[in-house]
């Protein structure tokens, strides 16, 4: 059938790139095991995706979709919400996500937005009880004149259910906005952090929490730092860290002291006076991190740059690797649009042997800690495909220029990649790319292709 002339053509470019603000991921967390993958975005949702099971004794050409991540549950987090006392909007945006060690069945997940922390229970159902005496099958209380005799009531199977209930809401903790939590290795408490304090929670109490970080100073003017993350020890629950937009790094002992505010150790990078401008204290903020999985190691990241600092060597970085260089000739511009204030995430590959972290034009890089090499790899749609291969780019700064470089000036800087996360223990990694969440399996050995 022909199409009418005069009726009105659909831009179905243009419907496929609208992405409505609530839609927008804001962070991505695998849970232990790594078969759960939560998102949260800043429309206050979360998305749980699970993976299916692989046959054993199959291979990977007859397994087919099996191993893949589908949806599994999804529920309103947060909703927006409105402070009195100070006539400020609470966002329901989705600012962290943290998985508790799985002790049954059930699992049990933190997500907060910029004020409230929340405990999630994520249960499967598949059996329904019937035969109840008092109740009729519809849920109604029966007359007790008409019950003749008593039942035992039963377990019937029914479809499979995957409920998710708050079990707790940790509330007014926090007079500034949330930017971290972390859950402690002893499985009972965990930490929260806005721009100015740190406190921990007992995971079973509600009601108060116990500051262990205050920063603000008696005069407001005086105010020359912010705290920007905080992650506990991954083994010893008695040390935390904690950034600051200076660049510097806070490793404190719960031991030593009950309010931390002076800390173990202070890893800092020293500045060399002839390369400081007026952006410098802005891309030397550190935006995110990260203990490695042997405690050993922190991983940080700033505007520029990814660092690997070691916790017996406080006097700089053991490592530094280059993120996007070739941007800082474009300071000035990146300060105009703002893009120069984005908070990339870092993270550890499950052998602390690679790390990744984001940057702009839909591009993610991983760097070998071994041989220093990087890789810069694209997060876009062709990617999605079932088993397409993940293309490497470059960047074109100057020299000879290849086919399929990117030139500076022609980098989207709407198309950044903040939030990503890596499996625990295989090479799986989650990158959230605005509105779409790619999951990239390498089937070989990624630090076999950094190059």
């Amino acid at each position: 059938m022909g199409e009418d002339a005069e009726s009105p053509k659909i831009n179905h470019t243009f419907l496929r790139d609208y992405v409505t603000e609530a839609d927008v991921i804001s962070t991505v967390e695998f849970n232990q095991t790594g078969d759960l993958l939560a998102t949260g975005d800043k429309g206050g949702r979360v998305v749980i995706f699970q993976r299916e099971t692989e046959p054993k004794g199959v291979s990977e050409e007859e397994v087919g979709d099996s191993g893949e991540y589908n949806v599994y549950s999804t529920f309103q987090s947060h909703e927006p919400d409105f402070d009195y006392l100070k006539s400020l909007e609470i966002e329901e945006k989705i600012n962290k996500i943290r998985w508790l060690p799985q002790q049954n069945a059930a699992h049990f997940l933190l997500s907060t937005n910029d004020k409230t922390v929340k405990l999630w229970k994520v249960s499967e159902r598949d059996k329904r009880p019937e035969g109840y005496n008092l109740k009729d099958e519809e849920g109604r209380i029966k007359d007790v004149s008409t019950i003749t005799s008593l039942r035992v009531p039963v377990l019937k199977p029914t479809d499979l259910m995957v409920e998710v209930r708050p079990r707790r809401v940790f509330a007014n903790g926090h007079t500034y906005h949330i930017n971290s939590i972390s859950v402690n290795s002893d499985g009972e408490t965990y930490l929260s952090a806005d721009d100015l304090r740190i406190n921990m929670w007992h995971l079973d109490i509600t009601d108060r929490s116990f500051n262990i970080v205050d920063i603000k100073p008696a005069n407001m003017e005086d105010l020359t730092e912010v705290i920007t993350a905080a992650e506990f020890h991954p083994h010893h629950c008695h040390l935390f860290v904690y950034s600051s937009s200076k660049g510097t790094l806070r490793l404190c002992d719960m031991r030593a002291s009950a309010l931390c505010d002076r800390h173990t150790k202070l890893f800092e990078e020293p500045e060399d006076p002839g390369s400081r401008s007026f952006f410098s204290e802005i891309i030397s903020s550190v935006s995110d991190v990260k203990f490695s999985h042997s405690g050993r190691y922190l991983l940080t990241r700033d505007y520029l740059t990814a660092k690997v600092w070691d916790l017996n060597m406080d006097k700089g970085p053991v490592e530094t690797y280059q993120v996007h260089e070739y941007l800082r000739s474009k300071l000035c511009s990146l300060y105009e649009n703002d893009c120069i204030f984005d908070k990339f995430e870092c993270v550890w590959n499950s052998s602390d042997s690679v790390i990744m972290t984001g940057a702009y034009n839909s591009f993610f890089r991983m760097f070998d800690r071994e041989t220093g090499r990087g890789v810069t790899l694209e997060a876009w749609r062709e990617n999605s495909k079932p088993r397409a291969v993940l293309r490497t780019r470059r960047v074109y700064t100057g020299g000879k220029r290849r086919r399929g470089d990117v030139g500076v000036d022609s980098l989207d800087f709407t198309k950044k990649i903040l939030h990503m996360a890596w499996h625990p223990e295989e090479n799986i990694i989650a990158i959230a790319a605005t509105n779409n969440l790619y999951i990239f399996q390498d089937r070989v050995n990624p630090d076999a292709q950094m190059q």
